[in-house]
């Protein structure tokens, strides 16, 4: 299946099934709501003007080009007709999107390309689950708006009988790219000072092959946020199952252009509003993640 951008206005979503990811980007309507429906109007937001936050590129395409890893359900993913990016962040930026009065392009991508590609100004805006740390933030600004841990999953039942204490010798599935490879990195080499066998990472951009590779037993266990951990039990049909509890819970952040800093603070005011007129809480709860829910949204927060 081809991956292809998607231009939506605000407040866009279904439920459907994920893809792979790659880098065209064409336009196609997601319709659901209009941008112009909020406008740059500042209801709840102690008088924000929006529309003066907007970089001058933004402001004079009126649309945000949004980098994504569409291959993350419930997050971000294609909907049945492979085209349109749909999913609990793309419908809560494009919330975002209508405060400021613009419209968002949706732009399939890898996961490890997107922040470079906002470096570069190829996309305005990275929306693809980054979990904020420090040596993202050294590149880029961000902005955080929601907050999850790393999951384990097994196959049902957890034949292999991992142990996530002690995952020495295991073949251990992670998205290219995401903290989870850090953390298998560290959790191997910890096997091999103690004189055990490496962990075997098995690593693919894409995350639905990841889960793909636990379903089949090619790997033990894949390492992967809590929200597309509970995604792929149901997509399996519950052939693979979480182990254990979330850990290591952290916020996830927008990523923007390092001196976008009044942009940033747009972002933080816009979210400030839809929490407060519960439109926040009811995307969260519509896409089941509202146990990620935060409310001290900030630029670049202060993170462990």
């Amino acid at each position: 299946m081809s991956n292809t951008g998607s231009t939506s206005a605000a407040a866009g979503g279904s439920s459907s099934s994920a893809a792979s990811s790659s880098d065209t980007a064409s336009a196609s309507a997601s319709a659901s709501g209009s941008a112009s429906a909020s406008g740059s109007e500042s209801a709840g937001s102690g008088g924000m003007d929006f529309a003066a936050a907007l970089p001058e590129k933004i402001k004079s395409a009126g649309v945000i080009k949004i980098g994504t890893d569409a291959t993350y359900q419930p997050n971000e993913y294609l909907d049945a007709d492979g085209k349109t990016v749909i999913g609990m962040d793309v419908e809560l930026f494009d919330a975002i999107a209508a405060k400021f009065g613009v419209k968002t392009e949706w732009i399939p991508t890898g996961f490890d390309s997107i922040i470079l590609g906002v470096s570069s100004g190829k996309y305005d805006v990275g929306v693809s689950s980054f979990t904020v740390n420090a040596d993202r933030m050294k590149e880029v600004t961000m902005v955080s708006y929601f907050k999850a841990g790393t999951q384990w999953v097994t196959q049902k039942g957890n034949p292999k009988g991992v142990d996530p204490q002690n995952a020495c010798g295991m073949k251990v599935a992670v998205q290219k790219g995401t903290v989870q490879v850090d953390d298998l990195d560290a959790r191997s080499k910890a096997c091999t000072d103690a004189g055990k066998e490496a962990i075997t990472p098995l690593v693919d951009p894409d995350q639905a092959k990841v889960t793909a590779m636990v379903q089949s037993g090619k790997a033990d266990a894949m390492l992967v946020d809590l929200p597309p951990a509970i995604a792929a039990v149901d997509l399996t049909g519950g052939a693979v199952e979480l182990l254990g509890e979330q850990y290591d819970s952290a916020p996830y952040g927008y990523v923007l252009p390092k001196d976008q800093t009044a942009f940033a603070e747009g972002i933080v005011e816009a979210l400030k509003a839809l929490e407060a007129d519960g439109t926040y809480k009811q995307i969260l709860t519509k896409w089941k993640t509202e146990g990620g829910a935060i409310t001290d949204f900030a630029v670049n927060p202060s993170v462990g």
